[in-house]
């Protein structure tokens, strides 16, 4: 499953898409869904993308659509709990034997995404037209290239510390919100082969996935998480390679 450089990376972006069919505001920003504004995002930054929601057959998520993807883009909010367990179990599968994952915003409390920190997760937040600040604080990571020294939202939702997460293995953006508060708002970790980010803006109520430095990093992202490095590993019970 490792990444051909020569082949564009294969997203699969999965939105629970409620809000967007229960809220106007949110139907208005994002016309073809939030899961159709990332997919656009990373379809121009030269990425093979799929989509696939909450209430299509196995969420979207069937064994098939999951050796396809490299790399899967998670959006989340109203109804975290209809995931079903085995598909979460499927999901965290594949993360392990070295799928991206990048889960954004409220897919803080996703089940898979909570399943993989083996944490709560949460985190403190207000919506109020908070302009935030996302402040780059590992300027070599490749998920920063092309931006310059910080992010600017002029209003997006406040999430606070303590995010109950464990320590980040690599912290790229750190935010700052007009309320005063900061957040660690772009980590990463690994978990077997598999790499994650998460990446906190994106509230549904905000344009926030129309911004072009925060499609840059959404395209920088998937192209982090796609897999690389050893293509395979033996675990388990092991014969011996020299003899004993």
């Amino acid at each position: 499953m490792t990444q051909d450089m020569t082949q564009p990376v294969r997203v699969l972006v999965w939105n629970e898409h409620r809000h967007e069919r229960k809220n106007p505001k949110v139907d208005e920003l994002y016309p073809d869904g939030i899961h159709g504004a990332v997919a656009s995002a990373l379809r121009e930054g030269g990425c093979d993308v799929r989509t696939a929601t909450l209430d299509d057959d196995e969420h979207g998520l069937t064994e098939e659509a999951l050796a396809w993807a490299q790399v899967v883009v998670w959006w989340g909010h109203l109804a975290h709990e209809e995931v079903k367990d085995e598909i979460v179990d499927r999901v965290v599968k594949r993360v392990y034997d070295g799928m991206g994952f990048v889960p954004l915003h409220s897919a803080h409390m996703a089940k898979p995404f909570r399943r993989l920190m083996g944490t709560g997760c949460m985190l403190k937040w207000r919506e109020a037209n908070d302009k935030e600040r996302l402040w780059i604080v590992a300027p070599h990571h490749p998920i920063v290239t092309g931006l310059h020294e910080f992010v600017e939202i002029e209003r997006e939702e406040m999430y606070g510390e303590f995010f109950d997460v464990p320590a980040p293995e690599e912290l790229v953006f750190v935010s700052w919100f007009s309320g005063g508060e900061v957040f660690r708002s772009g980590c990463t970790w690994t978990r077997g082969k598999g790499k994650i980010f998460y990446f906190r803006p994106g509230h549904e109520t905000y344009p926030t996935y129309h911004l072009p430095d925060v499609r840059r990093v959404l395209v920088n992202a998937a192209k982090w998480a796609a897999p690389s490095g050893v293509e395979r590993f033996v675990q388990g019970n092991a014969k011996p390679l020299e003899s004993i």
